[in-house]
């Protein structure tokens, strides 16, 4: 008699967590051994793998490639009767993520991870051997690949890469993948939709926060934690939302709901591959240490791909550091919803700046750059903006 159980998308997941499934690493009737994972969701901007609870035959899928996922939905069933291994099933493969023959087909079915590494680095999917079931391509074997090639000749087995002729008529269409339509879809429902947005810029010197930089990045170093100019930025911000805490918020139509704890959303840009908001979680308790080795991890694993669906959830902060793409000022910063407003941080860059000293105007180099502050104007006014940044500001220039 066949014992059957459900396999199903975690109830941890956050209610309302826009999931999608990407990819079946099984077919119907495949054996699997206890915790092999069967199937690869999106959520979030990251990406989860649920396993079988126990070793059987994959008895019937539910849920297909690029349909909608909820929390606590039934994926596909387990046949976990011993005899099961032995029995043929009747009913018909769905779309798995084995490889084909066809370079295009074999892309579509990699992992979003393993597409993401064979991109970066031009790969043909077709010149890797699979070690995963049914030859699936892992993110192991495009490693393993990379690390046994000499320096600069991973391209023997690269596609062709080569730039558009902008001298020819014609165009390329490339789809949107889900991560972008993602991006769409909340930048869209932000200013549109949900929050009137405005944006105040102040300029800020960072010599401060340079020489303490020089005097204590080695030693950072040391403990394993980059010390980078996000750091200050992120302790400046959590400063200033002490004293400001409405910035540290979420809007409701009968109330404000101010948040105690400050889990700081820091901008991640993954390349062509979109952006992802990495949240440094209770950052209100943490020193520049701490904050530092923080950063290092999550930044780390979102270029990675590595990241867990409860490291992008639950942000009550965001900041954008948009500067270290080239630009001085980004206007407006799309608020992060369901926040109340988002911190831009410009290009830092060497200007000259009149000081006054001893009662006389000195002409000064110093880094400068430009920090923005965009509000929900449903939740904060000019005041509190301005005492944010004025607070922001002095935390920077007074580093000590």
């Amino acid at each position: 008699m066949s014992n059957i159980i459900e396999i199903r998308f975690p109830e941890d997941q956050q209610e309302g967590t826009e999931a999608t499934v990407t990819g079946w690493l099984v077919a119907e009737g495949d054996i699997v051994a206890a915790h092999d994972p069967v199937v690869e969701i999106e959520t979030d901007k990251v990406v989860v793998e649920v396993a079988a609870p126990e070793a059987g035959r994959i008895a019937e899928i539910r849920i297909k490639v690029d349909e909608a996922v909820n929390p606590g939905e039934l994926l596909c069933t387990l046949n976990t009767d011993t005899e099961s291994g032995t029995k043929e099933t009747s009913q018909a493969p769905v779309e798995t993520s084995e490889p084909s023959t066809d370079t295009g087909a074999e892309r579509s079915r990699l992992s979003p991870a393993v597409r993401q590494r064979i991109t970066e680095h031009q790969l043909d999917p077709s010149g890797l051997a699979g070690s995963g079931k049914g030859g699936r391509i892992t993110l192991q074997d495009v490693e393993d690949f990379l690390a046994d090639q000499p320096s600069g000749s991973a391209g023997q087995v690269a596609r062709s890469t080569e730039k558009a002729d902008f001298q020819t008529e014609g165009s390329d269409i490339i789809p949107h993948d889900r991560m972008r339509k993602r991006i769409a879809e909340s930048m869209v429902a932000s200013l549109m939709h949900s929050a009137p947005h405005v944006t105040a810029v102040f300029e800020a010197d960072l010599s401060a926060v340079f020489k303490h930089r020089a005097v204590n990045k080695q030693a950072f170093a040391k403990a394993g934690a980059a010390l980078t100019l996000t750091a200050y930025f992120v302790a400046a911000a959590i400063a200033a939302i002490k004293k400001v805490p409405q910035v540290n918020s979420r809007w409701f139509d009968e109330h404000l709901e101010v948040f105690h704890h400050i889990n700081m959303g820091i901008g991640t840009a993954l390349g062509d591959q979109g952006l992802i908001v990495p949240v440094l979680k209770y950052s209100q308790s943490m020193d520049l240490q701490a904050i530092a080795t923080g950063l290092t991890d999550l930044t780390g694993r979102a270029r990675d791909n590595k990241l867990k669906p409860e490291d992008v959830r639950d942000g009550t902060f965001t900041i954008s550091n948009h500067g270290v793409s080239g630009s001085l000022i980004a206007t407006p910063i799309i608020i992060n919803q369901p926040q109340s407003a988002i911190l831009g941080v410009g290009k830092i860059e060497k200007r000259i700046k009149i000081l006054e000293i001893e009662g006389e105007d000195v002409i000064s180099v110093r880094p400068m750059c430009y920090v923005s502050l965009t509000i929900d104007h449903r939740v904060l006014d000019g005041y509190q903006t301005n005492a944010f940044l004025t607070e922001l500001v002095s935390t920077l220039e007074n580093w000590s």
